[in-house]
């Protein structure tokens, strides 16, 4: 979801919101329809009150995931680099096989995972490339010092890659429940109601209007900022693969210096 759908989205909120108390207010009581004001503003803050703890408290929780799929994102593509440099001390041919699926996974991360964790459709098994980067890494025979170390140090590498992935991939699947959804919308429901019980005759329009607004766009901006949360790739302002990309056009520029990489895919990460 952009901004500008946001902005639409909060604004359609408001305006239904405030149209819908002067409409009340044209029929209601000088004074509103409560007899006892102080104890109806109390019953309204307890509501708020409460409305605001359980928002709260699922702010954190979706941010927190937001973050780490961020840096989740960011850790695996700076990996994939480390990955590439360590394999260069590898003996041949496993060197140039693995350079070539490093490459080959991180375009199936930009042009293949990406796009399924904004569709939602992304599953929990891992990486073809991955799969195809462990079989050759178990055929490499180390032998030398500097090959014995390399192979060690790119296993802690994959381990860590492997880690990184789990945490971008995890964010793909959203961490409100559907329960909790439902007491949050019904929540701003009768909070956006209980206001409509304060509709008076009596009092100018303007003011009406304000209070209803005010209420109804920090509302409707809590429940979108929640949903923003909650889908970190969503298309129009969500986590892009701008690491990875990067990646790739380091792996590029070392691939001038290393010599020819041949990656066994196509520049979407499908196997050739």
């Amino acid at each position: 979801m952009t901004i500008v759908w946001g902005l639409i989205i909060v604004i359609a909120v408001a305006a239904a919101a405030i149209a819908t108390m002067l409409y009340i207010r044209r029929g209601a009581p000088e004074g509103s329809r409560f007899t006892d004001g102080d104890r109806a503003s109390g019953v309204f803050g307890v509501l708020a009150t409460g409305f605001a703890l359980l928002a709260g408290f699922v702010v954190f929780l979706a941010f927190e995931t937001y973050d780490t799929a961020r840096a989740g994102a960011e850790t695996e593509a700076r990996l994939v680099a480390h990955q590439f440099e360590t394999v260069q001390f590898l003996p041949s041919p496993a060197r140039e096989r693995l350079s070539g699926e490093l490459v080959c996974y991180a375009r199936s991360v930009v042009h293949q995972e990406w796009p399924r964790m904004r569709a939602g459709t992304l599953d929990g098994g891992p990486n073809a490339w991955g799969k195809a980067l462990f079989g050759t890494l178990r055929a490499t025979e180390p032998r030398s010092a500097a090959a014995q170390a390399a192979f060690s140090k790119y296993l802690d590498e994959r381990s860590d890659r492997e880690d990184a992935r789990a945490d971008r991939t995890h964010g793909s699947e959203g961490v409100i429940p559907t329960p909790l959804w439902i007491v949050l919308f019904v929540s701003a429901v009768i909070l956006l109601g209980y206001m409509l019980f304060f509709a008076d005759s009596g009092e100018g329009a303007v003011v009406q209007a304000t209070m209803m607004g005010g209420v109804a766009v920090m509302v409707t901006s809590l429940l979108l900022l929640l949903w923003f949360f909650d889908h970190p790739y969503a298309a129009g302002g969500g986590i892009e693969p701008t690491a990875m990309e990067k990646t790739l056009s380091l792996l590029q520029t070392e691939s001038d210096i290393v010599g020819r990489v041949d990656a066994p895919c196509d520049t979407a990460g499908a196997p050739n």
